[in-house]
């Protein structure tokens, strides 16, 4: 039976130069595997990698129709509330696109949000203590 456990977070792109790039050198992960059309980066947990949609359509047509809207998010913590803001700073500075400054949410974090190449709409956050 399956578990109840994800154990991979793929991103499909038709550009994984940008994305390789993006994450490894704006985000900061360290690639743990490149296949040219799959790149595993570095993680604790949950495994994670990017990887051409052309590698898949061959299995599936259901890979050549063009995704649209915001579909997932990734959060990324911070230590401090102050992280967020410099994180923020430093991710739009770094080729980020801003979507949201930080700010203080009802939910007692601090957030903020941002995009990758592809237009994914990712957050980082700190509890407010």
């Amino acid at each position: 039976m399956m578990k109840p456990k994800i154990n991979l977070i793929t991103i499909w792109t038709n550009n994984i130069e940008k994305m390789k790039n993006f994450y490894n050198q704006v985000l900061g992960f360290k690639i743990e595997n490149d296949l040219e059309n799959y790149v595993e980066f570095e993680n604790s947990g949950v495994r994670f990698a990017i990887c051409l949609r052309d590698v898949m359509r061959c299995y599936s047509s259901e890979y050549n129709k063009k995704a649209s809207g915001q579909s997932f998010e990734l959060a990324f913590p911070c230590e401090n509330p102050n992280d967020v803001d410099e994180s923020f700073v430093q991710l739009v500075k770094l080729g980020a696109t801003p979507i949201h400054k930080p700010q203080n949410m009802p939910w007692n974090q601090r957030t903020a949000f941002f995009a990758d190449p592809d237009g994914n709409i990712h957050e980082i956050f700190a509890d407010i203590k």
